[in-house]
Formats: C-alpha cells, sequence, structure tokens
C-alpha cells in the first residue's frame, strides 16, 4: 500500500500543468491582479474570477480555451492559518477553461490523465466525487475512466453545485481527492476526513442557467471552469505532512527561524504555528503591495495591515525582538520572481511598506502586550468592550488580534462593548472637528446650559438683526466689551456659516450705531454658533441688537469651491472607480482641498480627463436641487454620504442631477454655471491608501493664474526668452547639464584606472591565482566597478573585490573573478551579496562580475577581510 511519488518542485508543478494544457490548445494567460475589475469582491479570491463577465455572458472570450495559475488571497478562514494541514490566505489556483468549446468528457479524461498518467498518482490512491444527480459524469468516469462505482461520491449541492449567484449560470462540480490512508479500506469513505483524503482538483461544468423563480433551463454554450490547487498538490507529490512544508512556503518558514535563532524541526507545536503563520503570510504581503495595494484602515488596505501585524506579533511570539519582516520577504519574492516578475520589479516599494507598517507596529504593541497581560492576569471570563478599545484605540491592536490572543487564552471578547466604544470616539472625533478654542471650552459648556441653540438663517439670507446672548474674552464669559477687544459672540440668530463638514466658518461684521466688529471665524460647539472677531469700533453688551452681515464675495468663493469638491468626487468615482469615497476635505475661499482612499497616484491622463469633466459639468450649467428629507430616503435615492460619518434622521441633500448627489449642510452654488471653472493644482499621497487633491475654482482661479503669470515672467527675464520657449531652455539646460556630469563621471572613471594601477603590485598569488582585495577610498560605485574590471583583466586567473565608501553612510563593493575562479565554484554575485551583509547591505550579479552595496561604513575593513580570507579558502 505504500507509494512514494515522484518528487516535482513546485515550480515544475505549475509548469507541467500550464505545458500539459498548452499542447492541448489552450491559451496560456498570466495570473490577473488580486485587485479584481470586480467591484463586488475586495480581492481576487478564485481563478475563475477573471473569467466571471465571460460566464456571465458579459464579455465574449478572446481564446475558446484558456489555462492559468492565478494567485488568490482568502482570509475568511485564517484563524485556521497554521492550525490546519492546508488553510491558507494566500495560494495559487492552477485551472483550465472551456468558453463553450469541449465539456464533461474531454474536461474529466484530461484531468485524470494529468493526475495520473503525467502526475503519477495511482489510481487506487484517488476518490472520485459528482453531483447526486449527475449521472452523466457518474458514467464517464465509470465506463470511460474505468473508476469502480463505489469510488465515486455522490455529493449533495452544498458541496457539488456551483452558483454565481441565486441566478445565472451554475452547474454541477466534479473532485478529485487523494487518499492518504487507503489501508482504511472503502467500505466506510468519508470526503470529509481531513487526515485521510485532499481535494485535489475540482471540475465545474457550467451547464445550467437558473432564473428567479429557481428553474433550470440548458445554457447554450457550455462552459468548464477548473481548479487545483497547487499548494495541495506540492504537498501529495512532495511527501510532507502538510502544505507549508513544501518548497512554496518552507524556504520562507525556514528563514524567519533563522532569524529567530531556532529550528523548526526542534520546535514545539505552538512555535510551529507561528512559524507557518509567517510563511502563509508573507507570501501574501508580498503580492498584494506588488499588485498596487498599500497598508491603511480601509478595504484592502486593511486586510494587508492585519496581515503584516499577524506577521510582526507571530515574529514576537517565537523570539524575534526587532524588525525582520523586509528579510523574510527577500525569501519569498525569490520564490516567486520566476512565475511573478512584478514582486521583484516591486521589491523596494514592498520593502518599504513592510518597514514602515512593522516600525509603526512595533513602537506601540509592546506596551500593548503588557496592558492585555495586565488583563489577563485578573483572569476575566471574558475581555470587556473597554479594554478591547482601549488596545485598538491607544495601541494599534486590532479586534481581530485582541480576539485571536483571548481565544489562545480560552477567553472571547465583548465585540458588542467595543462597537459601542467605537461609537463614542467616532462621536468625540465629530466633536472635536467641530470643536473652538479650548480657552472658552469651559465656558461655553456651562454657556449651553443656559443659551439657547443659535438659529441657523444662513442658507437663505445673508443677513440678519440678532441679540447678542454672549460674550467671551480669553475664555472667559463677559458683560460688555470695547474697541480693540478679542471677542467671542454668540447670537439667537446668524447667517454666518460655522466650520464644519470641511467648509470653512463664513467672515463678515456685527455692527451698530457706533459698532463694527471684524468676523474672522465661526464655530460651533454643539448648537451653539461662535463668531470669533476684534471690535474695530464701538462697544458691544450681552443683550445688544445688532445687525449681522456676512462677507458675500468670501461666501461666493466658499460655494464655488464647495460644489466644485461636490463634482470632483463624482469625476473620481466616474474615471478612476466607483469604489473612490471621502477621507476628508476642506473648503477655504481661495482653494479647496479634497482626500480620498486610493492605492495609487493618479496618471496624467486622469487627471486631466477629471478636470475636463468637471469643467464640462460646469458648463453645462446643472441646477442645483437642495432638499431635507429622511435618512433612509436620501440613501434610497443615491445620495452619498461620508464613509464613517453619523447622520441625523433628516438630513440635507445637495443633488446636481445627472451629476452628484450627496449628503452636506454646506453652503453652495445654485447652478453649476456660478462655479465658473476648475482647476487641479496637485495629486499627492498623504498616507497609505490615501490621495490629496488640491484645486481652486471661480474666482480664485484668476489668483491662481495671476501667481502663474509672475512666475512665467520672472523665467521670461531669467532665461531670456518667450514664455512658450521656456521648455526648450530648460530642456537645453538639463542637457547640459547631463554632457558636464558625463564627462565628470569620466574623468572620476579615469582618475579610478589610475589609482588602480598602482594597486597591481598588491595582488598576492594563492596557487595558481592572483588575489586582490583592497579599499579605493571614496570612489564612486561606477568608476569601482571599471577600476574592478581593468583590474582582473591585467590580473588574469584572478580575483578581485574592491571596496569604497563615496558618501556618508553608504558602502561600495565590487567583485571580478576571471573565469578560471568561476571554475573553482566561486561566483562573483553569490560571493559579493554575502560579504555585503557585513556592511548590513546586499546585492549580486553575474558570476564574473557583480556589485553590491551597505549601509555600515564601519564594518568596510571587516567586510574586505572577509573577502580575503575566504578567496584564500576557496582558491587553495
Amino acid at each position: 500500500m505504500s507509494f512514494s511519488p515522484k518528487f516535482l518542485s513546485g515550480s515544475e508543478i505549475r509548469q507541467t500543468f500550464l505545458e500539459f494544457f498548452a499542447e492541448r490548445q489552450h491559451q496560456i494567460l498570466p495570473s490577473a491582479s488580486l485587485v479584481p475589475e470586480d467591484p463586488t469582491v475586495l480581492l481576487t479570491i478564485a481563478g475563475m474570477l477573471p473569467f466571471k463577465p465571460i460566464f456571465l455572458g458579459h464579455r465574449s472570450p478572446d481564446f475558446p480555451r484558456a489555462t492559468t495559475s492565478q494567485k488568490c488571497v482568502r482570509t475568511n478562514d485564517i484563524e485556521n492559518v497554521g492550525r490546519t494541514a492546508r488553510h491558507h490566505t494566500f495560494f495559487e489556483m492552477l485551472g483550465n477553461f472551456s468558453f463553450g468549446d469541449y465539456f464533461k468528457e474531454k474536461a474529466i479524461a484530461w484531468g485524470w490523465e494529468l493526475v495520473t498518467e503525467v502526475f503519477g498518482l495511482p489510481a487506487d490512491r484517488l476518490i472520485v466525487s459528482v453531483f447526486r444527480e449527475d449521472d452523466e459524469a457518474f458514467n464517464i468516469w465509470h465506463e470511460q475512466m474505468g473508476i469502480p462505482k463505489h469510488r465515486i461520491q455522490r455529493m449533495g449541492e452544498e458541496d457539488n453545485f456551483w452558483a454565481s449567484g441565486p441566478t445565472g449560470p451554475c452547474g454541477p462540480c466534479s473532485e478529485i481527492y487523494y487518499d492518504f490512508h487507503p489501508e482504511k479500506g472503502d467500505k466506510a469513505i468519508d470526503l470529509e476526513d481531513d487526515n485521510r483524503f485532499i481535494e485535489l482538483y475540482n471540475l465545474v461544468f457550467m451547464q445550467y442557467n437558473r432564473d428567479a423563480e429557481g428553474n433550470l433551463s440548458p445554457l447554450q454554450n457550455k462552459n468548464i471552469d477548473t481548479g487545483m490547487g497547487l499548494e495541495r498538490m506540492a504537498q501529495v507529490l512532495q511527501s510532507v505532512p502538510n502544505n507549508y512544508e513544501t518548497d512554496l512556503i518552507f524556504p520562507i518558514i525556514k528563514t524567519a527561524a533563522e532569524v529567530a535563532g531556532i529550528d523548526y524541526a526542534k520546535s514545539d507545536e505552538k512555535t510551529k504555528v507561528s512559524l507557518k503563520v509567517i510563511g502563509d503570510h508573507v507570501r501574501a504581503v508580498v503580492h498584494l503591495i506588488a499588485d498596487g495595494i498599500t497598508a491603511s484602515n480601509i478595504g484592502r488596505g486593511y486586510v494587508l495591515r492585519r496581515l503584516i501585524r499577524r506577521v510582526v506579533r507571530h515574529g514576537r511570539l517565537i523570539g524575534i525582538s526587532g524588525e525582520f519582516t523586509a528579510k523574510v520577504a527577500e525569501t519569498a519574492i525569490a520564490l516567486s520572481e520566476a512565475a511573478y516578475p512584478n514582486v521583484r520589479e516591486r521589491e523596494t516599494t514592498i520593502k518599504n511598506e513592510l518597514q514602515r507598517e512593522e516600525s509603526q507596529f512595533l513602537k506601540t504593541l509592546e506596551r500593548g502586550e503588557k496592558l492585555l497581560a495586565e488583563i489577563l492576569e485578573k483572569k476575566p471570563k471574558q475581555i470587556s468592550g473597554a479594554d478591547a478599545f482601549k488596545l485598538y484605540d491607544t495601541y494599534g491592536f486590532p479586534l481581530e488580534l485582541t480576539q485571536e490572543i483571548a481565544e489562545e487564552q480560552g477567553l472571547t471578547v465583548d465585540v458588542d462593548g467595543f462597537e459601542v466604544e467605537m461609537e463614542a470616539q467616532r462621536d468625540r472625533a465629530r466633536d472635536a472637528h467641530e470643536t473652538i478654542d479650548l480657552t472658552v471650552q469651559e465656558s461655553l459648556d456651562k454657556l449651553a446650559e443656559s443659551v439657547r441653540s443659535t438659529e441657523f438663517i444662513g442658507y437663505a439670507e445673508t443677513q440678519s438683526t440678532s441679540q447678542v446672548e454672549a460674550l467671551l474674552i480669553g475664555g472667559k464669559t463677559v458683560d460688555s466689551a470695547t474697541a480693540g477687544d478679542e471677542v467671542q459672540v454668540v447670537l439667537d440668530r446668524t447667517p454666518f456659516y460655522a466650520e464644519s463638514g470641511g467648509q470653512i466658518g463664513d467672515r463678515g461684521y456685527l455692527s451698530g450705531d457706533e459698532l463694527v466688529i471684524r468676523v474672522e471665524d465661526v464655530k460651533k460647539e454643539g448648537d451653539i454658533f461662535v463668531h470669533f472677531g476684534r471690535i474695530e469700533r464701538g462697544n458691544v453688551a450681552k443683550g445688544d441688537r445688532i445687525t449681522a452681515s456676512i462677507d458675500r464675495s468670501c461666501r461666493r468663493r466658499a460655494q464655488a469651491n464647495h460644489s466644485a469638491t461636490h463634482l470632483l468626487q463624482a469625476a473620481l468615482k466616474l474615471i478612476v472607480d466607483d469604489s473612490v469615497s471621502q477621507a476628508g476635505s476642506l473648503v477655504d475661499f481661495d482653494r479647496l482641498r479634497f482626500d480620498f482612499n486610493c492605492p495609487r497616484a493618479l496618471t496624467a491622463e486622469e487627471i486631466q480627463d477629471i478636470e475636463d469633466r468637471v469643467n464640462t459639468w460646469i458648463a453645462e450649467a446643472h441646477s442645483a436641487e437642495i432638499a431635507v428629507m429622511a435618512l433612509e430616503e436620501a440613501k434610497a435615492k443615491g445620495a452619498t454620504a461620508m464613509f464613517g460619518e453619523k447622520y441625523a434622521a433628516e438630513v440635507r441633500v445637495i443633488d446636481f442631477p445627472g451629476v452628484s448627489m450627496e449628503l452636506c449642510g454646506g453652503t453652495h452654488v445654485s447652478n453649476t454655471a456660478e462655479i465658473g471653472a476648475f482647476k487641479i493644482i496637485s495629486e499627492t499621497g498623504i498616507a497609505s491608501g490615501i490621495r490629496r487633491i488640491e484645486a481652486v475654482s471661480g474666482p480664485a482661479i484668476l489668483d491662481y493664474l495671476n501667481l502663474r503669470d509672475r512666475v512665467v515672467k520672472d523665467l521670461c527675464d531669467r532665461f531670456k526668452v518667450k514664455p512658450e520657449e521656456i521648455g526648450d531652455r530648460i530642456t537645453t539646460l538639463q542637457t547640459e547639464l547631463k554632457t558636464t556630469q558625463k564627462e565628470l563621471d569620466a574623468v572620476k572613471s579615469e582618475l579610478a584606472v589610475a589609482k588602480s594601477d598602482g594597486l597591481l603590485s598588491a595582488a598576492e598569488s594563492v596557487g595558481e591565482f592572483q588575489i586582490l582585495v583592497s579599499q579605493m577610498g571614496e570612489t564612486d560605485a561606477e568608476s569601482l566597478k571599471t577600476a574592478a574590471e581593468r583590474l582582473q583583466q591585467k590580473l588574469g586567473a584572478a580575483a578581485v573585490v574592491l571596496g569604497s565608501v563615496p558618501e556618508d553612510g553608504k558602502v561600495s563593493l565590487v567583485a571580478a573573478f576571471g573565469k578560471e575562479v568561476n571554475a573553482k565554484g566561486l561566483q562573483a554575485g553569490k560571493f559579493i551579496g554575502a560579504i555585503a551583509k557585513i556592511c548590513g547591505g546586499g546585492g549580486g550579479g553575474r558570476p564574473n562580475l557583480a556589485q553590491a552595496g551597505g549601509r555600515d561604513p564601519s564594518k568596510l575593513a571587516e567586510a574586505l577581510a572577509a573577502a580575503k580570507s575566504q578567496l584564500v579558502e576557496g582558491l587553495k
């Protein structure tokens, strides 16, 4: 009953699968991104997902047959990662697909041929499942493939029937299982027994369409969708006890173990679980970052951040105290780069993102762990919502991490209590955004008990007669104030808009018979509007009747910018991604700023398209329809709400029909034509996964153009050219600078060569070889390379290693080996990469010539000494 399969590496399994189907007229297609085109899913979770529009009939296929190795990420079973033999967050799904071409007979025949003849698995180790009503598939397996009836298991709809949704394409499945323990016999086959059986290959026969009543009708074009888990097949063919010990993952685990100074084989089960978690998660984060995802607190970014933090925590559990994720990621990159070149292309981005996230998390993790330990020492029956929230809010512990640690201790977390604390925090955040100067806070808290709410009439009126309800100077309530005093004034009614929703407060004047107060800002505390200003003339007292007048010019500018912000968000959703949502904003008199979630920088074309689209809407003169309605009604109409914001039962809706509909309490133009024009000034990243657009609109555009005009005139005067010639002049200067730089580099190279010639006499003989190891001062990397090549050519059968410190905090290293040295088994790339680690760096290259770098110049002498010692030893 024993069986030893032919060992195949993970790469060989992948390539064998793809070539098998390529020989059968399948087009090999590259893996799609982990960021799917399908807006209904967060990440690519299945091999068929890129083809879903074809299966649903929304898009015609480019090829009748296709085969892929698709990278996938799922986190729904994250708590099982490392604890079972084959649960993963990241996995590769090998698949062959037919779009209205072949169907069951060929899919089954090829699947069986691949598994038994190509991969060499014996038939008596395989069990097949079919949908209970799929007699066609059952008969093909039995009559054509020769599978005994008792080894074909009929399964229910839950296990063996695939559907894209409640309606649409669907069909039965058939699966091939591998039996680890055939000695147990065929009498009581239970495919749910994970210790005995592993599902290797799933064949989906997409043959029906399900209507709204649940009726099935045959599809005109029947499709095939299959999936073989690469990691699972590797476990079987490599004869290892679990997926983690295959060559797809174990090298990552081994690297993590080396960093921790432990041996995986000798570790206890708890340590092995942590190493497996690290191995799995590092694969996932490397590919997520390579596909453009950055860590954040929302969406895909949150998935990435959660995985990175789990890696860091499990690293600490096995004794790693410092930063290590980038080192482990290097192994994952090396394992994946042949199949997925973008991981190497994005290596710097991957490592930078990991180091940034790890460093940020480590700063608070230790303190958070201490607090959690203190909580657990009290032996509670449950971790309270308040404690879980404190860990989240103060120490950056995701709720899931606290739950995971609690589960290890046999405890649960009060999730409902956590949500109550979270909502309270949102309330505090909103209050903080709308609060006033702290020096007046205490007095206003007391005033709120006695002063009635301020009536805001500013949507319809720009002036009002109002009564002074309260006065403050320096944070203290007073009965009166006089010229020169800085005051805060509370009125019974006001046309002044108070800062909220990103829009700044109005400016204007409070006036009376002899009184003039210039209002510079208005903020809101609860329902009280506080006018901040300076008395320019006269006196004011509590109870006075005054005239409140806003600066209409400033209001028009704010209105234009606020409405332009709404159009901007609509354009972003239309042109970039419908999932774009607001992450913050500022509506000022002279500019607007809009922050939004996006994992990448916008292209120049996208920015221009957005600007053009907004200006088109402005020119089309869309009238605003402003209404107050129930929150649910507004949502039903499709109004956009800010993520995480809390709204009252009744909301104000700003609707530019056909363009934009948002919940908003700000002031707006009555028609988009009043905006005049819109211009994007910049688009930048401000945090992981958050981008910022700054722009101007309306009258502020003239200010912007005047500034640009002054700059252009200044450049014209400096360069003595016309405006249209500035670009050419700058190009000429750049060309001249490059030429000068090349000349300088040539001089440096010549100097390095001259210096290197003086080193020839320092070469030492080791048997038939010459070795030369030396330091060349501050020589730059390129000149160092030129010198090493020249020295090796002059010395012949030689090994040359040179080092330098071209600038503070930077080490350059070069190795040049003759072919005779290579013949002794020494390769420049591997050799110099290892030496560079002594200086806190790395590198590599060809067997005959390689460069490396480091960050610790103080270790250069030690590194060169090690290089010389290793060369002597290797060339004896």
